[in-house]
């Protein structure tokens, strides 16, 4: 197999009990407001959450002459790149948001599945729904159709820089997906995301169960300093 991604496994474990609902938060506070995918869901319940760096593959719109069935055999095919997919990525795919044609079936996923990729994520549809199912790959699209990637659409790429969901996507960042979609964290951040997450969750927890004593939101939800107080108080008894 390819040379495994660099995330380490600490990261990937830290990340894993970050909700994207508080990381978007975080990047917000650092100033990245466009980090959501726009259109990739879950496409099964309880898939969980993923974390892995970002193998992107590009696709532009069909044209007839390269968009045929035999361009499935050529060096530059959707084929090839999953030979290069290393272990433990999040394959992002940029279908330009188009619904009527595959970008994957059950095959090309079951492959995905047997490298040991730990998921797929595209703002397009993928074909052979059930198939799809049971190869096992956890996927993130926008949902299902028949026809083939080449009704309308031309691969041309991957490990280059895409757009997925309206977001700018580079070789190596770090996507996390979970039931409400996926969220990029640059590779520059990751650490700097980490630490912020894991305080947020932390302060989220102690506020919900302030809001399930009773206590009212004003100066709690965002907290006050007196808040912020007891809730440092209490951080410190857990520590």
């Amino acid at each position: 197999m390819a040379e495994t991604v660099t995330l380490t496994a600490d990261q990937r474990d830290q990340l894993t009990r970050i909700s994207t609902a508080t990381l978007t938060t975080v990047l917000l506070k650092k100033g990245l407001r466009n980090n959501y995918l726009r259109g990739p869901l879950p496409l099964m319940e309880d898939q969980g959450r993923i974390v892995g760096e970002a193998f992107t593959m590009r696709f532009v719109p069909m044209r007839e002459d390269l968009a045929t069935p035999e361009s499935w055999s050529s060096p530059r095919s959707t084929r090839a790149a999953i030979e290069e997919m290393p272990d433990g990525a999040v394959v992002v795919i940029d279908a330009m948001g188009v619904d009527d044609a595959g970008v994957f079936g059950d095959i090309l996923c079951a492959r995905m599945a047997v490298r040991g990729v730990a998921a797929l994520v595209t703002d397009g549809v993928l074909r052979d729904g059930e198939g799809v199912v049971s190869s096992g790959l956890a996927v993130w699209c926008r949902g299902i159709a028949a026809p083939p990637s080449i009704a309308g659409l031309t691969f041309v790429g991957w490990q280059e820089p895409i757009a997925c969901g309206g977001v700018a996507i580079f070789p190596g960042d770090v996507i996390v997906a979970d039931g409400d979609g996926a969220v990029l964290i640059p590779k520059a951040m990751v650490a700097q995301v980490i630490e912020a997450g894991a305080e947020q969750e932390l302060l989220e927890a102690w506020l919900l169960s302030e809001v399930k004593a009773g206590a009212k939101l004003p100066g709690l939800y965002p907290p006050n300093e007196e808040t912020r107080k007891r809730y440092e108080a209490w951080k410190a008894t857990q520590e």
